[in-house]
C-alpha cells in the first residue's frame, strides 16, 4: 500500500459514506482540505451530519456518482457488484477499501493509539476517547461504536494524538501504523478466516511487531502473552488482575447495579479511585487498558478519573434502552462466548427476579464452530430465547440452524422455523415479532430484558418497550 497515495489528491468520493468506521474519516480529511462526496443507500443521523460539514451526499450508489473524483474509498460492507464500485474500478481511478485508508491516516499521526482485542475494542477506545476530551486534548478518533460525547463514531483534532478502534478481522489492523498499540485480549474468533487460534495469535504478534513506540498487554492473559514472545525494540507495560502486572485494580467493589469502584495502582503506588458506570470485571481490565495507556502520554489522573466516571458506555454495550411496567430493557453487542459469558455474568450480578436473555447467532461458521461454548454461556441466565442465525456475508453451507443450538441449553425457547425456506427480512421479522409477543407476556416487573449480538436484534428490544408503553 503507497502511503503517499493521497499526495495531489483534490476530489475524494466515498461509496458508503454514513458507516460508522467511514464517517470519522470523511471528518479527518474534510480538516486537511480535501473535496469530498459520498453516496448511501438510506437516510440516516450519520448522513446528516455529514450534509452539515457541506459535503455533498447522494442517496442510492450509481456510476455517476463518482464522476469528477481522483480517489474512491469504499466501506467493506459494499458488495462487489455494487454499480458504482465497479464503475469505480473500471475508471482507472485509485480506490482503497476503508481500512487502507485507515492506515494511512494513522500514519500521520505521531501518537496514534491503536486499540485492538478479540472483545472490547469498542469500550476501551470510547474510555479513552472520553478521557482525553474531558482532559481538553483536541484528539482525533475512530470508534467502532457511538459515542455520545463527541456525538457519533469519531472526531477530527489538531493535536498529535489519535485513538483508534483496531479490528484483526480479515487482518485489517496490520494495515495500521500504531505508534502505541493496546492488546486487550485474544480469542478463539473468525475461524473462517484465521482457521486456528495459533493463527490469531501470530497475527497479533504482526500487529504488536509494527507498533513504533509502545505496546499495552493484557498480562493476565495468556494467549496476548505469548503474542509478545520475542517482540524488541519497544517499550512494553502491562495491565492485569493483579499485582504481577504494571497497572492492576485493589480493592474492587461493585455497587447498585452498574456502578463498580476500584484504587488504580501502578507497580505497587495508588494513583486514585476510579468509579465506573459500566457493568463487570471486564470493563474493570478495559479501562485499566485505557488507565495504562492515558499514563504513559503523560495524561494527568484527574481526567482519567473525571472521564471514566463521566462515560456512560458506548452505543449497544449493555446500554439500558428503558424501563416499562417495571421491566429494565438493555442492549448488547456481545456475539462471542467469551463476550457472553462476560456480559451475562454481570447482568445475573445485578439481582434482577429474573434475567431474560435474547440472542442471535451471527455466521454459520462461528456457530456451528463454537456451538458447545455457545450453550455452555447461554445456560447462564434465567430464560434465553433465540432467534434465527444471522448469515450476514454467508450461505448455510454448514448445516447449521437454530434448533442445533437450542437442543443444547436447558428450557430454550425458540420458534422453529421452516429450515428449507430461504432467510430472508420478512422471514426474520416474523420471528422478531413472535419473540416480543412472548417476552411480554411472560416478562414481570422486577425482571432484566437483553438483546445480545452483533446483527439486528437490538430492534427486538424496541419491539419489546414499544408494546409495553402501548399496554394498558
Amino acid at each position: 500500500m503507497d502511503i503517499n497515495i493521497l499526495n495531489g489528491k483534490k476530489h475524494i468520493h466515498f461509496i458508503g459514506i454514513g458507516g460508522s468506521g467511514m464517517y470519522p474519516l470523511a471528518q479527518i480529511l474534510h480538516t486537511q482540505g480535501y473535496y469530498l462526496t459520498g453516496s448511501d443507500n438510506n437516510e440516516t443521523e450519520t448522513l446528516d451530519a455529514v450534509r452539515k460539514m457541506g459535503i455533498p451526499v447522494f442517496i442510492g450508489q450509481r456510476a455517476e456518482n463518482i464522476e469528477g473524483a481522483d480517489l474512491i474509498v469504499f466501506s467493506a460492507a459494499i458488495m462487489d457488484d455494487n454499480p458504482e464500485l465497479m464503475a469505480s474500478r473500471a475508471s482507472g481511478v485509485p480506490v482503497l477499501e476503508r481500512s487502507e485508508l485507515l492506515g494511512i491516516v494513522t500514519s500521520w499521526y505521531s501518537n496514534a493509539v491503536c486499540v485492538s482485542g478479540t472483545h472490547g475494542k469498542t469500550t476501551t477506545t470510547s474510555m479513552l476517547t472520553q478521557i482525553f476530551r474531558t482532559g481538553d486534548v483536541d484528539i482525533s478518533a475512530v470508534i467502532g461504536g457511538k459515542l455520545d460525547c463527541i456525538g457519533g463514531s469519531g472526531r477530527a483534532g489538531s493535536s498529535d494524538v489519535m485513538i483508534c478502534e483496531s479490528c484483526e478481522f480479515r487482518d485489517t489492523f496490520l494495515r495500521l501504523f500504531p505508534d502505541i498499540s493496546v492488546i486487550l485480549n485474544i480469542d478463539a474468533d473468525h475461524l473462517d478466516y484465521f482457521g486456528t487460534l495459533e493463527n490469531i495469535i501470530k497475527s497479533f504478534h504482526k500487529f504488536a511487531e509494527n507498533t513504533s513506540k509502545c505496546i499495552i498487554v493484557n498480562g493476565s492473559d495468556a494467549n496476548s502473552m505469548k503474542a509478545l514472545e520475542g517482540i524488541s525494540g519497544k517499550e512494553i507495560i502491562t495491565f492485569g488482575r493483579d499485582d504481577s502486572c504494571d497497572f492492576y485494580p485493589e480493592n474492587v467493589k461493585h455497587e447498585n447495579g452498574l456502578l463498580t469502584t476500584y484504587d488504580a495502582m501502578y507497580r505497587g503506588e495508588k494513583l486514585g479511585t476510579v468509579t465506573l458506570h459500566v457493568a463487570g470485571i471486564h470493563n474493570v481490565l478495559n479501562s485499566l487498558a485505557a488507565v495504562a495507556a492515558a499514563h504513559y502520554l503523560g495524561l494527568d489522573f484527574k481526567f482519567v478519573q473525571q472521564g471514566l466516571a463521566e462515560f456512560r458506555g458506548a452505543k449497544r454495550r449493555f446500554e439500558k434502552l428503558g424501563y416499562e411496567k417495571g421491566i429494565t430493557v438493555v442492549d448488547d453487542y456481545a456475539h462471542h462466548p467469551t463476550e457472553l459469558e462476560a456480559t451475562l455474568n454481570a447482568a445475573m450480578e445485578m439481582k434482577f427476579n429474573n434475567v431474560w436473555a435474547i440472542f442471535q447467532p451471527f455466521t454459520f461458521s462461528r456457530t456451528k464452530i463454537l456451538l458447545d461454548d455457545f450453550a455452555r454461556v447461554l445456560a447462564i441466565p434465567d430464560h434465553t430465547i433465540l432467534t434465527d442465525i444471522m448469515g450476514s456475508r454467508e450461505k448455510n453451507t454448514f448445516g447449521i440452524f437454530t434448533r442445533h443450538l437450542a437442543e443444547k441449553i436447558p428450557n430454550c425457547i425458540w420458534f422453529p422455523q421452516d429450515e428449507s425456506v430461504e432467510w430472508t427480512d420478512e422471514r426474520k421479522y416474523e420471528n422478531f415479532g413472535q419473540i416480543c409477543d412472548y417476552v411480554c407476556e411472560h416478562a414481570r416487573s422486577g425482571d432484566l430484558v437483553i438483546t445480545l449480538g452483533c446483527g439486528d436484534a437490538y430492534k427486538i428490544s424496541r419491539m419489546i418497550l414499544k408494546r409495553l408503553s402501548e399496554e394498558e
